[in-house]
């Protein structure tokens, strides 16, 4: 039987979602990412490489 869940995280990149939901036994057909919430405004390649 296949189902169709909507997970909400936060912090979590789509990876670790499906390494933990393995870990716990789940198996994934299928992981897409629908939308983004609070993505922040585009910033130039300089201010990126200096956040990180």
């Amino acid at each position: 039987m296949d189902i169709n869940y909507i997970l909400k995280v936060k912090d979590a990149k789509m990876s670790d979602v499906q390494k933990a939901l393995q870990a716990a036994g789940i198996k994934i057909v299928s992981i897409i990412e629908v939308y983004k919430e609070g993505i922040p405004e585009a910033k130039g390649a300089e201010e990126v490489k200096a956040q990180a």
